[in-house]
């Protein structure tokens, strides 16, 4: 399997510095331009199946990427969604927010989902090309297991970035692409 995981595009509230966790956010004009120039980075990619975090933010995202792939299954579900900060969701980042809540989700129950999808869309498409748009905390838990390591041994994806995993049945994954943004390079989304 060919699995591609995403980032979402930027939003309004990491432009705020706004934990987000389980409220849906708003993708910026930025996050809107990003999420437009990956779809069309995507376009020529024979997809299979595109599964979605079913948060807004991620959302929106994987919609532009459908627009190229009308044919292709969108699934929307929870278990891509990014971590539950618990009562630190919607606060600003600032002084001691830094700090986990002790009503956050963990980073055990955050890998377990990761893992849970993963071979959900595995058992399905092992030999197909799949999609997940997802959020940072996931999409770095989601990797670390990939490759072996945690999610705090993994660099933070930036936002829309590609990272592209080729997958086994024999759990030799290799990573192709880790973390590109080469796509936002282009001057327009069209």
């Amino acid at each position: 399997m060919k699995l591609i995981i995403i980032r979402h595009g930027e939003t309004v509230e990491n432009k705020e510095n706004i934990v987000q966790g389980h409220i849906h956010g708003t993708l910026s004009a930025e996050g809107k331009e990003q999420a437009k120039k990956l779809a069309k980075r995507l376009s020529f990619e024979k997809i299979d199946v595109i599964y979605s975090s079913d948060l807004g933010r991620a959302l929106q995202t994987a919609r532009e990427i459908a627009v190229y792939h009308k044919n292709v299954l969108l699934i929307e579900t929870k278990l891509l969604r990014e971590r539950d900060h618990g009562s630190n969701t919607g606060k600003r980042r600032q002084g001691d927010l830094t700090k986990r809540s002790e009503d956050a989700e963990t980073d055990e129950s955050l890998r377990e989902r990761a893992i849970k999808i993963f071979n959900e869309a595995y058992e399905k498409y092992p030999n197909g090309t799949v999609v997940f748009v997802t959020h940072g905390g996931l999409k770095m838990s989601l990797v670390g297991y990939l490759t072996g390591r945690t999610m705090h041994e993994v660099e933070k994806p930036k936002n829309s970035s590609v990272t592209v995993f080729e997958i086994n049945g024999e759990g030799k994954h290799k990573l192709i692409l880790w973390n590109c943004t080469k796509h936002l390079e282009q001057k327009t989304s069209q």
